[in-house]
């Protein structure tokens, strides 16, 4: 099936139903117990520097591992995974020395997933989607990392647009979609639009549909640099996302308010993939599949997502939960919103 086929098909399923989404790649990846050596592996056996926790060097060394998590997930009813490439930008990798692995570190993330989801189509006939998980990288263009001198950054934009289009080019072979997610800085966002963009028009990577999912970091209802959910959507919407919508940071009860809101003023797909509730004093998350479900449920009873899924915390179990949840509600209606001048800074303006 090419990757026209799996669109189409995935957007009938999406006009019928709410679509599912993956669960958490790094609470599975800590549940397999591994060490600085599994990390290494032959290849890296003698690397520089301590590579534990690079959980996006293990789509090189622990390939077998990885595709086994992607398909728990879609046996669970996930319709589409993300590949395992969250920190697989140059910018990431050079915590870990291995800014020119990340290329290929980027490229085969992308292709588990894509060989995971092709398996599992194959044995049940139905479609299966990838989306190259885009990270929003340790560095940040909205907020100086220096309180004495607020003019200064760690990185220009350019140099994040830059690493962002070799990450974007190594995985579009294998995506169906990229996913630039978990946005605490919209500057950062941008760029990664700014980089799919021009590999469009240079005719680097076919037109591969975007979607882009913002974080809510507290109960002030903003982003890290400050956004609300409607401004936020303002900057992103000139990249006519397929969805749009939140992930991360809160838990399915506290993210409500602010899907509710991306529902309201988005017009297009919305999807939410929420942590499993709020971290307990260990940084662990307690919320049962069954308690999460619940909220999705509801969320889906009242016509707010066409996507939804899970993030931190969350697992095959949890994705299992939450798609017979998502059954019992309906598909959110798009709606067609008047046109006008919208723009934002940390607050939206619009002028009918």
């Amino acid at each position: 099936m090419t990757r026209q086929d799996r669109l189409k098909a995935l957007e009938a399923l999406a006009s019928e139903r709410v679509l599912v989404l993956d669960g958490a790649m790094g609470t599975q990846i800590q549940d397999l117990g591994l060490e600085e050596d599994d990390y290494r592996g032959e290849r890296f056996a003698d690397w520089s520097c301590s590579v534990k926790g690079n959980n996006d060097l293990l789509n090189l060394t622990q390939q077998d591992a990885l595709k086994k998590i992607h398909k728990a997930y879609f046996e669970a009813g996930a319709d589409i995974v993300e590949s395992n490439t969250f920190s697989a930008t140059t910018i990431a990798q050079a915590d870990y020395e291995m800014q020119d692995l990340a290329s290929e570190i980027a490229a085969e993330g992308a292709r588990l997933a894509r060989e995971a989801a092709d398996e599992v189509a194959e044995e049940t006939g139905s479609p299966r989607g990838v989306a190259g998980a885009i990270g929003p990288t340790n560095k940040t263009l909205s907020i100086s990392p220096d309180v004495e001198d607020p003019g200064f950054r760690d990185v220009s934009f350019d140099d994040i647009r830059e690493a962002y289009a070799e990450q974007i080019e190594a995985m579009a072979p294998h995506v169906d979609f990229f996913l630039i997610e978990t946005i605490f800085d919209t500057l950062n966002a941008k760029a990664a639009i700014k980089a799919i963009l021009d590999l469009r028009e240079a005719g680097a990577i076919e037109d591969i549909p975007v979607m882009i999912s913002g974080t809510i970091t507290d109960a002030s209802g903003r982003t890290l640099s400050g956004q609300t959910t409607e401004a936020f959507w303002h900057s992103v919407r000139h990249a006519q996302p397929w969805a749009v919508g939140l992930n991360c940071a809160l838990g399915a009860k506290d993210l409500r308010a602010y899907v509710k809101e991306m529902s309201r003023i988005a017009d297009t797909r919305v999807l939410a993939y929420p942590n499993a509730g709020l971290p307990n004093a260990f940084g662990e998350y307690d919320e049962t599949p069954d308690e999460t479900a619940a909220h999705i449920e509801d969320w889906a009873k009242d016509g707010l997502v066409n996507i939804v899924g899970g993030c931190c915390g969350t697992t095959p179990a949890h994705i299992r939960a939450i798609a017979e949840a998502a059954k019992k509600g309906r598909v959110r209606d798009i709606p067609e919103r008047p046109q006008a001048m919208r723009l934002s800074g940390l607050e939206p303006f619009e002028l009918a």
